[in-house]
């Protein structure tokens, strides 16, 4: 894979010609169905929010995490908070719960050296602050993103456009 260089040009269309939702249809089901599940109130939007934009930023999509940081600050997030989330681990603007949601997310996201991505100890962390519900909330966050992230690296929107917006 080569790296683009520092003054390449960076595209302001997106790869995929073709608007995905508009070839697979069913699309806008599943993602309705998606944002009920994790919007269920179980775990805090901004917590959602936060873990998505980690999420984003773990596999490098800039489209992910400008959406993210948008939604971030549409939602009153503090600049602090949403430029901390890179190096929330040295950061002391979350909270424990949202320390091992992060935690979470970023176990699944990336490979471990160590075996098992989401250890027990983990596991047990993160149940400390959410009751069964909300860690399972959690974990369908992580998919949900997880959904998004391979759209957002194979079609590659363009950042800062309403996901539709390139094919509308």
């Amino acid at each position: 894979m080569k790296a683009r260089t520092i003054t390449e040009k960076i595209p302001t269309v997106p790869r995929m010609t073709e608007d995905p939702a508009q070839l697979v249809p069913e699309l806008a089901g599943v993602s309705a169905a998606l944002f009920a599940l994790v919007g269920n109130g179980s775990v805090p939007r901004s917590t959602i929010g936060l873990v998505q934009l980690r999420a984003g930023q773990i596999v490098g999509s800039t489209y992910l995490t400008v959406l993210h940081s948008g939604f971030l600050r549409k939602g009153g997030e503090s600049e602090e908070r949403i430029a901390s989330s890179a190096a929330w681990h040295d950061s002391p603007y979350f909270s424990e719960a949202e320390r091992a949601a992060l935690a979470l997310v970023e176990a699944v996201l990336q490979p471990s050296a160590h075996g098992e991505r989401v250890s027990d100890e983990l596991y047990a962390e993160v149940a400390e602050h959410y009751d069964a519900k909300a860690l399972a909330t959690l974990m369908f966050a992580i998919g949900q993103v997880n959904f998004f992230i391979a759209v957002a690296l194979v079609a590659k929107p363009v950042p800062g456009r309403a996901f539709t917006e390139p094919w509308g």
